[in-house]
């Protein structure tokens, strides 16, 4: 399996030597790759309405792609990776830029996951469509692809048009590999006809676990690709009891066929970087040798 870490977001900060000392940490540590969120508003709770879900407006999201921009130049192999990038909120043409520009930047270290969000403020803030995000992310992917391929690019979709243009520089990776994230059956057809790989939300390992991943296997092979060469990763909660716990839990996770598996420390009470940084080594002390850190996607 590849071990990789949650960076803090929410609980970090804004310094930069700060948020410069954690990836570093977590690169000498041994952790294969660094996960980060996209939000880019939170909503206010006493807007006409209300709002009652996880994030605020006084909860703090780096611009994953910007960050990753940042840590490109800071790091030497720790792989970088949106869980998840909010893709139809975006538009396609830039998002495929600054995709191409991180991996050319981190020297082909970027892995795209994207996902349809739930955040209706964001889009009605973005300019998009809340109600057409899956059929337009779907769309998104193939054109991605296109373009991190192709110097010269012409497509008339239902959402987007580019007539014999291109982006320049074009990734090193080529295609950058796109994952996906969600529970629901959509989905998992959605990633076995389209992702490189899949990540499932709030579950833990054990029998429900095992026959998602099962199932989400038969899905892509239904679609006459390799499961084999299809990854999955999850999450393991600092939240959640010891490190020993943690390791239990993500060797447990490998147990039901998990490739990748990320150790997040926000919610745990951690109250300074320097705690966050001292629960990821931890972390890897109580996993030891048998973790895979070596890059890849």
């Amino acid at each position: 399996m590849q071990i990789g870490v949650v960076f803090p977001q929410t609980e970090i900060g804004t310094d930069p030597v700060v948020i410069r000392d954690y990836a570093q940490a977590a690169e000498q540590l041994g952790f294969a790759h660094l996960v980060a969120y996209d939000h880019v508003l939170g909503a206010n709770p006493n807007r006409p309405g209300g709002w009652d879900r996880g994030y605020t407006f006084e909860s703090a999201f780096h611009e994953p792609l910007v960050l990753f921009g940042y840590l490109a130049g800071l790091t030497r192999t720790l792989q970088l990776f949106t869980e998840i990038l909010i893709l139809p909120q975006r538009q396609t043409a830039l998002s495929s830029k600054q995709a191409a520009a991180v991996d050319v930047l981190s020297g082909g270290r970027l892995r795209l996951g994207v996902g349809v969000g739930w955040n209706s403020v964001e889009y009605e803030s973005l300019g998009q469509s809340f109600q057409t995000r899956g059929r337009r992310m779907e769309e998104q992917i193939g054109l991605l692809r296109k373009l991190w391929t192709q110097p010269l690019v012409t497509f008339d979709g239902r959402f987007d048009h580019i007539a014999d243009a291109g982006i320049n520089p074009l990734p090193v990776q080529r295609p950058i590999p796109i994952w996906m994230g969600g529970m629901s059956d959509v989905v998992q057809q959605r990633a076995a006809r389209l992702a490189d790989g899949w990540f499932p939300q709030r579950i833990g390992p054990g029998d429900e676990a095992r026959a998602l991943f099962e199932r989400m296997r038969s899905a892509v092979k239904a679609e006459r690709r390799d499961p084999n060469a299809f990854g999955i990763e999850v999450r393991v909660n600092a939240a959640d009891g010891s490190p020993d716990d943690w390791a239990a839990t993500a060797n447990a996770w490998v147990g039901i066929g998990a490739t990748h598996v990320a150790l997040n420390t926000m919610g745990a009470g951690f109250t300074t970087p320097d705690a966050h940084v001292d629960a990821i080594r931890r972390f890897m002390g109580a996993v030891g040798s048998g973790a895979k850190t070596a890059s890849g996607g």
